[in-house]
């Protein structure tokens, strides 16, 4: 058995339960893949984006449907040895990359010095997204977890003053009939870190070398500590983070928002 056959297996026998069938059951949960569709999935070259590459891979050849996907990294300025690193992934992991270059890391550090990393994620959607064209895509996939969701979650509670999450699709507004889709919004990091120590595999983080010094990414790093720290103390609180954004009651809460418009609990107080 070769050492891609290897990993392969793994995902679907000893990752069965925490991976793969939490990808499968997002899938289907949250309708993310149709028939007929042709998926652009993003590959950062990050442990993330690259669950999902084998995912998919898996789900076209023992799904339900026929579908396809096409696999593809966009280089926003690398070093070298970063695409080297990249190229020698998909190899092992057998993933048929495409590489496309950009300047997005230069840009975004002249358009924005003091904040980057904001203005380097804007425009790598809009890259994706004119790229996913080119290719007849009709959806983006990306490697967003199930952590990802609940800081994001947080995160627009604590500095953004919004009670907002990630969600698992939506349909772009600039680019009409293209759709992102997040298949891992179930499948927790710890688990995917321990596919990626479990196969012996090394992934890239950032590489971005505006950043490559810093230690933690702000913000972001300290909720996670804090999910972290909470957890430790009541090991529901991620679950419980999770449920509470399926789980709103409209009735308790002071006001909510549906588009442009505004709504007060004092609109229905009185009824």
């Amino acid at each position: 058995m070769t050492r891609r056959e290897e990993i392969e297996r793994s995902l679907i026998t000893k990752f069965r339960k925490d991976i793969y069938s939490k990808f499968v059951k997002a899938v289907a949960d949250y309708e993310l893949i149709k028939p007929d569709d042709k998926i652009m999935v993003c590959i950062s070259g990050g442990k993330d984006s690259f669950l999902l590459a084998k995912c998919i891979e898996e789900l076209i050849k023992h799904g339900k449907f026929k579908f396809e996907a096409k696999y593809v990294v966009m280089n926003p300025g690398y070093k070298k040895e970063i695409i080297k690193q990249i190229k020698d992934n998909a190899k092992i992991l057998g993933v048929d990359i495409e590489i496309f270059d950009s300047d997005i890391f230069e840009v975004a550090n002249k358009l924005a010095p003091e904040a980057p990393c904001y203005m380097c994620a804007r425009m790598r959607r809009g890259f994706l997204y004119n790229k996913a064209k080119e290719l007849g895509c009709n959806k983006i996939a990306l490697g967003h977890h199930f952590n990802d969701v609940i800081e994001t979650s947080l995160l627009a509670m604590l500095y953004s003053s919004e009670i907002k999450t990630m969600l698992p699709k939506l349909h772009s507004d600039n680019f009409p009939g293209l759709e992102l889709i997040r298949p891992l919004y179930l499948v927790r990091e710890e688990d995917i870190i321990s596919f990626a120590r479990y196969n012996n595999l090394n992934f890239i983080n950032c590489a971005c070398k505006f950043t490559e010094n810093d230690k933690h990414d702000g913000k972001r790093y300290e909720v996670k500590m804090l999910i972290k720290d909470l957890n430790e103390k009541n090991k529901l609180v991620e679950d419980n983070i999770f449920t509470a954004l399926d789980n709103i009651n409209l009735d308790c809460v002071l006001g909510y928002r549906k588009g442009d418009e505004k709504h007060s609990f004092l609109d229905d107080y009185e009824k």
